[in-house]
């Protein structure tokens, strides 16, 4: 179930997938789908091995003032890493670098699972909304590899608050300030 589960979202996307065609897909009924996952949600994290589930810790983020969202990202970003689940992620990371289907099951999950979550929670136009998005991810990705992957110092050791401190407002920057968005012309 798993296997045709990571093929229907890096296929499809969280969207376009289905659990029916997923059980199709698998040999199996949609109920037993059901019963090992819950619900389409339970399939993808179970799919892309998230160390966590979204829905617990995105909720302070998005409880934070929307002039600080981008420093609670940040932090937000940061618990994560640092937590029990660090291997977890540091393997998908890794595995995305190294195979096309792991980049976009981790795309689509970042994508669906936080990033249109963030942005979309902001006064922001909603033809903006893409846009700030990548710049957001592209930010806290280069964050996450040079700090873990790479270990980078001062980086790789500077206290979280510090961290958060120095790239928060870029990212704030990204969601709400005035910045020359990709694939706009105006």
């Amino acid at each position: 179930m798993l296997a045709a589960a990571r093929a229907a979202f890096a296929e499809r996307g969280y969207d376009g997938a289905s659990i029916r065609g997923i059980a199709t897909a698998a040999g199996v009924d949609p109920a037993l789908v059901h019963h090992y996952f819950g619900t389409k949600e339970g399939l993808f994290l179970a799919a892309v091995e998230a160390p966590g589930d979204p829905d617990e810790f995105l909720p302070e983020v998005l409880a934070a003032p929307p002039d600080q969202r981008g420093a609670a990202v940040v932090g937000m970003v940061l618990r994560v890493w640092d937590g029990p689940g660090r291997s977890a992620v540091l393997a998908l990371v890794r595995s995305a670098v190294n195979h096309e289907r792991s980049a976009r099951l981790l795309r689509e999950f970042v994508l669906t699972k936080i990033i249109r979550r963030v942005v979309g929670s902001l006064d922001v136009p909603r033809e903006e909304r893409e846009a700030r998005g990548a710049l957001v991810a592209s930010q806290v990705a280069g964050l996450v590899l040079m700090r873990y992957v790479l270990k980078l110092e001062p980086l790789a050791s500077a206290p979280r608050e510090e961290v958060v401190a120095a790239v928060g407002p870029t990212v704030q920057h990204y969601l709400t300030g005035d910045v020359l968005l990709p694939g706009r012309r105006d």
